[in-house]
């Protein structure tokens, strides 16, 4: 059935998106990012690798992120929340699970790479779904399903019905004021260091002004930042709101997709009520678990943010795209977070 569906989405989509896919390559191998074997993912001297503070939960898939800039340009700082990239960028995002999840640097799986590309017409989003060989990856505007198993960190076996987002789905997340825009590389996510076990860590935005990347940026003492969801040396109301902030607050702020459920769980958002305290839901229905309050201070079981966070039922889950599986990590920081809170 899925695959009778995903050809009628083929024919669908190509009607109306025959003018974005101008700007794709069939293959990802065809832009030339990485140097050497495509799958060991090492970038070129002009792909910038990058990483931000918190991650979104796609799966407990692993990703890889990378920056291209057009030759000779950089991209201007607005404000904490925004960079204005020129036309001609490429975000890079792959998405990677290691077969055992203990060796987290041997045995990948990729399934998947997405190419943001600003265009004179706007920024567009292209998934490439890999080949079972590793060593290529091809454009599928109907996006795909697979199945994905891995051995957790806890020697485990584990499994999922991973979903590669279509051309369209990609507006669902990244669309604000009726833009599509980048939701990762913002200034206070970028605003912080880059690691991995194969180098010394560095300050992103550091490295990026030195290397000619950014202009019109202030001091960097003056840029927020915006807390690792899993760093215990930030405090537990931060690590929640980051988490809050990458995983919904992209949909879930006043200029947002769910604007007008009046549930803001961006970063910024400092009204309680409008952060979900004491906060009746503007629909009802499944989705509310038949409970009255997005968070009740000091009671998670009677908030609608764990119930749907606990669910992986389409109609009552959230967040409603980027994954089929309980983030059960997630759930409990902000099981930890909403017992934390004072009740009036």
């Amino acid at each position: 059935m899925y695959e009778v569906i995903k050809y009628i989405w083929i024919i669908f989509i190509s009607l109306g998106i025959s003018g974005i896919l101008d700007y794709a390559q069939p293959k990802l191998s065809d832009y030339h990012f990485f140097n050497g074997p495509l799958k060991n993912q090492i970038p070129n001297l002009n792909v910038i690798p990058y990483q931000i503070s918190t991650p979104l939960f796609t799966d407990y898939a692993h990703k890889l992120r990378f920056l291209v800039l057009p030759e000779g340009q950089k991209m201007s700082y607005i404000n904490p929340e925004n960079f204005d990239f020129p036309i001609g960028t490429i975000l890079i995002k792959t998405f990677y699970y290691p077969i055992d999840f203990r060796e987290p640097k041997n045995n990948w799986q990729i399934i998947e790479t997405r190419l943001l590309i600003n265009t004179n017409e706007g920024w567009f989003g292209y998934p490439y779904i890999w080949n079972a060989e590793q060593t290529d990856a091809f454009l599928e505007i109907a996006g795909d399903r697979q199945i994905v198993s891995w051995i957790d960190l806890d020697g485990k076996p584990q499994k999922a019905n991973y979903l590669v987002p279509n051309v369209n789905m990609c507006k669902g997340c990244h669309v604000s004021e009726n833009q599509f825009l980048p939701i990762g590389p913002k200034p206070r996510l970028l605003n912080c260091n880059f690691k991995t076990t194969e180098i010394k860590p560095y300050h992103q935005l550091e490295k990026m002004i030195q290397m000619g990347l950014i202009e019109n940026l202030p001091e960097i003492e003056s840029i927020p930042i915006t807390a690792n969801w899993e760093d215990s040396h930030f405090s537990l109301e931060n690590r929640a709101r980051a988490y809050l902030d990458i995983n919904c607050g992209h949909c879930h702020n006043s200029n947002g997709p769910a604007m007008t459920s009046g549930l803001y769980l961006n970063y910024s958002e400092n009204d309680l009520h409008k952060i979900g305290y004491y906060k009746t839901p503007v629909a009802s229905g499944r989705g509310s678990g038949n409970l009255k309050y997005n968070i009740v201070p000091g009671n998670p079981d009677e908030s609608i943010i764990i119930y749907r966070m606990e669910s992986s039922d389409s109609g009552i889950m959230m967040p409603e795209l980027g994954r089929k599986l309980v983030h059960k990590e997630g759930v409990k920081l902000i099981r930890d977070w909403i017992n934390s809170i004072e009740s009036n």
